[in-house]
């Protein structure tokens, strides 16, 4: 049974209560001098649309567009060489958005992806956010391009959730004026203020083939899109329903597997069924009940080379787990919601999460385990963020059941501005059996941050600055469980500056969390200058600027000291890429350090060493690009040459090739080795709805090749069809050749009923 500590709810508890009674200082919410603003249109009865970008419905034309688009580049405030429309309209159930996208060369356009949720670096796009409540903090986002890829993402203050699939359609047509997309978004797919008639909105569209990148709102370079506080205004939505607000899940799974390699040579199937309920007991709060979870669709890992001290980060990819991250997010470094999202200029090799999810359900090589119940609440209560999430896992094999718990509390401040606590519990349901690995008792994790930010500083300049404490008990440990930190953010165009400041100790080590290393304190300001040439012809912006990185141990004493240097870094207009870096280093090691297999380099031992890399990409919406990185110089006590490459292939739309590949050629006292990974992805999309992915991976540590075939039929937006297949072979030297080593078959339909 999960008890949590009593003095740590209390606390948290006390500090939430706290929050809550505070009074709450909520951003101006009418139309600022100079916000953009665009009436909705509502349909009138028996009005419909037929989804097919073509605008043929009278309503359209009775629209007021969104237009008068702003460049941001190439020449930042000028209007764009291309004319962009958008026009919105809603009936009780939906928003709709028809965007006309003009072109003067409407042939030329570049749209190469069309699967779901894959970036759009070589593409021309439309993309759109949308803050339902007004509070600047949060929202969604959107992307397209005239193949009719459909993307989107979660947005919160410490980072974005990319692998949220929201429930909605579109629909692209190309004409000799240029390319329309006609959007559906049901008002169910959205949490929302039904007691507000105005929502914020931005757009922004790039013409890829030129650089050139428009907006409606928020033209200035330390702006954009995904600043909520620069959004323009949607007035005129009332009226509108989420309906019933309950939505079902219901799945069925198949699947098949043998392990000849481990001894296991039958193939062994096995079916299962299991279902997802979904329910709003008001527009703005979310609840989540999952039972007999499969995730027999997730993809695999990507493989990664090693030579660092520390353990790898792999994100979270269970849809389950995604939903909602944003509000488990986290002020420390690399805390995203448990979904492993990142953030720039805090040094995220080594993270301080709080809450991981995959701690729960996977253990530490990816094997998964069964949870046999979940539950989770999300979204907002009064001025309150609000997260808290129930998983049970079952005795599945080598694994224990056990109990995991998280709550998380913002308090919105301000208008860009929070303060919030967290708890994370975790408890294994052990009996009188001992296991490795498991802690007899519950693991609590406790934790309070904040964030202070402004896009007003000296008049128009972004500023932040964070602050998070964490206190992780355990059973049998009574000190050196904190961790605690600070950052400074100046993130603007041209200039742009940190300063992360960290301390954790020797014992932190939270029960449904990550962290890379332990007893070390941390000291990191970067600094960069940006300029742009005016005018230029080939040349957009340089990069200069140095940044540090000091850790010591508890005692103070210097465990690793990097100072690096950008002296040159070059972005064209034709979107090529040049960089020359130089990092200066020196590492004490605390502990012995095993490197590669029969290579270990003694504890207490220093190192100073030089290194130098040159790096460079082609401009990816050419058929053939490449990025390429070559690193050479000094390692720790030898050398290390390292290069990097991936060379991408888009023959057509839909149809994409991608070789990727680093090697590693270390020569130390103590020994040498080579260190490489392969992979090699084909794509084949069909259309939006339906595609195939093969992945196929080699690295030269575990001599295994991998190769996993993902194929998805979205049959309509919520009912989806996946068959996965995977199969890895062990190199064998004795016999020089590949063995099987396992395979697995697995299938799932998802069927989405909404009420």
């Amino acid at each position: 049974m999960f008890l949590p500590n009593r003095r740590a709810v209390r606390t948290l508890l006390c500090v939430a209560a706290a929050l809550i009674a505070a009074p709450t200082v909520e951003a101006q919410q009418t139309a600022e001098t100079g916000r953009r603003s665009v009436r909705a249109t509502r349909m009138s009865d028996g009005e419909t649309i037929a989804l097919d970008g073509r605008f043929n419905e009278p309503v359209w034309q009775r629209a007021t567009p969104a237009d008068k688009f702003v460049q941001i580049d190439p020449n930042n405030g000028q209007a764009p060489t291309e004319l962009t429309e958008v026009r919105i309209i809603f009936d009780e159930d939906a928003l709709y958005i028809g965007v006309t996208a003009f072109d003067s060369e409407p042939d030329e356009w570049l749209g190469y992806e069309m699967r779901r949720d894959m970036f759009l670096g070589s593409d021309d796009r439309f993309m759109w956010t949308i803050d339902t409540f007004l509070d600047a903090r949060s929202g969604y986002f959107f992307e397209m391009n005239p193949s009719g890829l459909m993307a989107d993402s979660l947005m919160g203050v410490n980072g974005d959730n990319r692998a949220w699939d929201g429930i909605w359609d579109a629909r692209t047509f190309k004409h000799d004026k240029g390319w329309n997309i006609e959007i559906e978004i049901p008002f169910r797919t959205l949490n929302f203020n039904p007691q507000s008639d105005t929502w914020g909105m931005n757009f922004q569209r790039t013409v890829r083939r030129k650089n050139e990148e428009s907006i409606w709102t928020g033209w200035a370079r330390n702006q954009g899109l995904r600043r909520m506080t620069n959004a323009g205004h949607v007035t005129g939505i009332t009226n509108v329903t989420q309906g019933r607000g309950l939505e079902l899940k219901p799945y069925g799974v198949y699947t098949a597997s043998a392990a000849p390699g481990r001894g296991q040579t039958a193939l062994d199937g096995d079916g299962g069924a299991g279902f997802d309920v979904f329910y709003n007991p008001t527009p703005v709060l979310r609840t989540n009940l999952t039972v007999n979870t499969d995730f027999a669709q997730t993809e695999v890992d990507q493989r990664q080379v090693n030579l660092t001290r520390f353990n790898l980060f792999f994100p979270e990819k269970r849809e389950f787990f995604l939903d909602g991250a944003i509000f488990f997010d986290f002020g420390s470094p690399g805390s995203g919601g448990g979904a492993g999202g990142n953030r720039g200029g805090q040094g995220n090799d080594l993270l301080v999460n709080p809450f991981f999810s995959r701690r729960i359900g996977l253990s530490e090589a990816g094997s998964p385990q069964r949870i046999d119940v979940g539950t989770k609440i999300t979204g907002q209560m009064g001025g309150q963020d609000v997260g808290v999430l129930y998983v049970r896992t079952g005795d599945d094999g080598d694994f224990i059941g056990e109990d995991f718990m998280v709550a998380r509390v913002k308090r919105r401040m301000l208008t860009q501005s929070y303060v919030g606590v967290m708890y994370t519990g975790r408890n294994a349901r052990l009996g009188s059996i001992a296991r490795p690995g498991l802690v007899d008792g519950t693991q609590h994790t406790t934790g309070l941050d904040m964030r202070l930010a402004t896009n007003r500083f000296r008049g128009s300049d972004n500023l932040s600055s964070t602050f998070w404490f964490l206190n992780a008990a355990r059973p049998g440990v009574t000190g050196g469980t904190n961790a605690f930190g600070a950052q400074l953010d100046y993130p603007n165009d041209v200039w742009q500056a940190s300063l992360g400041v960290r301390e954790v100790q020797e014992n932190f080590d939270p029960g449904v969390g990550f962290v890379s290393r332990n007893a070390y304190r941390r000291y990191q300001p970067t600094l960069s200058w940006n300029p742009r040439p005016r005018g230029h012809r080939y040349i957009r912006q340089f990069g200069f600027g140095p940044d540090v990185d000091i850790q010591t141990d508890l005692e103070g004493r210097t465990l690793t000291r990097n100072v690096g240097l950008t002296p040159f870094e070059v972005n064209l207009h034709s979107q090529e890429q040049f960089a020359v870096e130089l990092d200066w280093s020196h590492e004490r090691l605390d502990r012995p350090f095993n490197i590669s297999r029969g290579i270990t380099l003694p504890a207490g031992a220093e190192y100073d060493f030089m290194r130098w890399s040159l790096r460079g990409s082609t401009a990816n919406r050419r058929v053939v690009s490449a990025f390429m990185r070559y690193s050479g110089g000094d390692f720790y006590s030898g050398t290390r040459r390292q290069f990097m490459s991936t060379l991408n292939f888009r023959l057509r739309p839909g149809h994409m090739f991608y070789l990727t590949g680093e090697w590693n050629d270390v020569d130390l006292r103590e020994g040498s080795f080579v260190s490489n990974v392969y992979r090699v992805i084909g794509e084949t999309q069909f259309s939006p709805f339906l595609f195939v992915v093969n992945n196929l991976q080699f690295d030269t540590v575990s001599r295994v090749a991998g190769w996993q075939s993902r194929f998805r039929w979205i049959m309509k937006p919520g009912n989806d069809l996946h068959l996965v297949y995977t199969h890895n072979w062990l190199e064998n030297p004795v016999i020089d050749r590949f063995a099987s080593l396992d395979r697995r078959f697995a299938s799932k339909i998802l069927y989405t009923h909404r009420f």
